[in-house]
């Protein structure tokens, strides 16, 4: 069996950022110790079902996990320990946000047995802090990111770029700057408009205005350019690391492997022995909640999954990691060939103008294939 990795959803911020399509949610007061004793529970029914696997890794997600209470986090790990072989290198990452009540708990979390640090700062620039709706100022960044490299072995923090009215100039300041605080790994996000945000309304209303296609490609160009600098790698489409520090829990997705996710809104991709499915849990925290207690679980959809949906999902995924997609296990995992989850003309055609490329066993997007990565696979997959 393919090794498999936890991701664990704390549902709970202390504001509801504008740009966020996240399930997450402001509440008064954080139930902690109910919702450790339901995550246990949800952490207890999957390993039933799925075995005692080798576990690569865990990921505290949400939500802003970095407001769970330290020893809810070093039970979950104990416990997931426990009931799966855990690897010797095992990954166990937790997202935070810069803010002084966070830092705070920094050393309760790496004693709790996280060694690495996801950490949220996403501007150096004070204004773009306040349009992003964050709760940290760049002082407090930069003090968050001094600690985490300080107190946990592997580091990663955020940046969002292509806001509106930034310049290219300005975002190679600003870029410079952060890679200059040597952290191993770095994700890079594109400001984009989801669906039912306060940005989306404002954005619909004209309050702001985002880069047109052209801008969004130098930025794109130029951020590759400065982290390839730095000693960082782009290995995957908004994430660049130094050889070895990849993300190992973001590869489990990304090269298909099983996760189990718990917790409200969580989602995970499993092989038991009737096949393949995937389980999606209860959004609202306190419906989930109740539901753990009542059933042991909070399923709110258990869907299996065809071999052709399967190759598809595999492409989807493994076509953003610049390594791309392993042709045989493709064939392997699935069961299904290349020849069967893609449009054979389109593949050819994408080849043929350097949007694709063959390297052995693997399917790889060039450089110009990811600036159009969207477009490329809904025409590619059938």
């Amino acid at each position: 069996m393919d090794p498999i990795a936890l991701y664990i959803h704390w549902p709970f911020c202390l504001a509801k950022c504008p740009y966020c399509d996240f399930n997450s949610h402001v509440r008064a007061e954080l139930p902690q110790q109910r919702f450790r004793a339901a995550l246990s529970r949800e952490l207890a029914y999957e390993a039933a079902r799925v075995g005692r696997r080798r576990l690569i890794s865990i990921f505290f997600g949400g939500g802003t996990p970095s407001l769970m209470a330290p020893e809810t986090v070093a039970c979950l790990i104990a416990e997931a320990k426990s009931y799966f072989i855990p690897a010797e290198d095992l990954e166990v990452t937790l997202e935070a946000n810069p803010t002084s009540a966070e830092r705070g708990r920094f050393a309760a979390f790496r004693e709790a047995g996280v060694n690495r640090l996801s950490l949220g700062v996403q501007s150096l620039n004070e204004e773009a802090l306040r349009f992003l709706g964050r709760q940290h100022n760049v002082a407090e960044a930069l003090a968050a990111m001094e600690l985490g490299r300080t107190l946990f072995p592997r580091f990663s923090f955020d940046l969002i770029y292509a806001r509106p009215g930034q310049t290219l100039a300005a975002w190679r300041a600003e870029l410079t700057e952060a890679l200059g605080l040597t952290a191993d790994h770095i994700s890079l996000y594109q400001l984009t408009i989801e669906p039912g945000t306060v940005f989306a309304k404002a954005h619909r209303s004209g309050a702001f205005r985002l880069p047109e296609p052209e801008e969004a490609v130098a930025f794109y160009v130029t951020t590759g350019e400065i982290a390839a600098a730095f000693g960082l790698e782009a290995y995957e489409v908004s994430n660049y690391a130094r050889p070895g520090a990849e993300s190992r829990h973001n590869l489990a997705y990304w090269r298909y492997h099983d996760y189990i996710g718990i917790g409200p809104g969580a989602h995970g991709r499993l092989s038991l022995p009737e096949g393949r499915i995937a389980t999606l849990r209860q959004r609202s925290p306190e419906i989930w909640l109740e539901r753990v207690e009542r059933d042991g679980h909070a399923n709110l959809e258990e869907a299996a999954l065809s071999p052709l949906e399967s190759a598809r999902e595999m492409m989807l995924m493994g076509l953003r990691l610049r390594e791309g997609v392993n042709i045989e296990r493709l064939a392997q995992r699935t069961g299904v060939s290349l020849g069967e989850v893609v449009d054979g003309e389109v593949l050819r055609t994408a080849v043929a103008e350097g949007y694709l490329e063959w390297e052995g066993t693997h399917l790889r997007a060039t450089d110009a294939g990811r600036l159009r990565l969207d477009a490329l696979l809904a025409a590619l997959l059938v």
